[in-house]
């Protein structure tokens, strides 16, 4: 039986006028987060621009082309400098998102309230340690179908952690 080899290692392949994605969360507080966007390697611990907090990459919805990345200590940091990040999303941007280590110290109403709007259910509910993983939009209507989230104490499968979470998909181009 011939293979085809998909992009980001997805178990099938996405019709036309789909984008391919991959989110994994870290696992613990040892190994980064990752993101594939159309077989491209985003964001991961090989390229070194993970961090410990929330990990967000943000690509064009129309073109597919990835428009920033960056992560954000929730732990130790400044949560207005993710506020600010989050306001300045323009128009037509998907938002992906990847947890690690702990993603909810430093979360507070005004970034739940700019993740509900990016179409996340969870973020109202994130905290200390949880594990996450979300792909949203600037311009959603309604909730996102791409999330995944684990409480921290009700399933640890490391000391102290959940674990990781994988979040794969197709999610729509946006056609002008």
């Amino acid at each position: 039986s011939h293979l085809v080899k998909t992009k980001c290692g997805l178990s099938k392949s996405c019709p036309d006028n789909f984008f391919v994605f991959k989110i994994s969360s870290g696992a613990a507080n040892v190994v980064g987060p990752s993101m594939c966007f159309e077989g491209q390697t985003i964001m991961s611990p090989v390229k070194n621009n993970v961090g410990r907090g929330l990990n967000i990459a943000l690509v064009n919805r129309t073109t597919g082309k990835e428009m920033t990345q960056k992560y954000f200590d929730m732990y130790s940091g400044d949560a207005n400098l993710l506020v600010k990040f989050l306001k300045e999303i323009p128009e037509g941007t998907l938002v992906l998102v990847a947890s690690y280590d702990d993603p909810g110290t430093k979360m507070n109403d005004e970034i739940r309230k700019l993740f509900s709007n990016l179409g996340s259910t969870y973020a109202k509910q994130l905290g200390f340690r949880d594990s996450w993983v979300f792909l949203g939009a600037r311009d959603i209507n309604g909730k996102s179908p791409f999330e995944e989230f684990l409480k921290n104490p009700d399933t640890n499968k490391y000391d102290g952690w959940p674990e990781l979470l994988d979040l794969e998909g197709c999610v729509p181009q946006k056609v002008h």
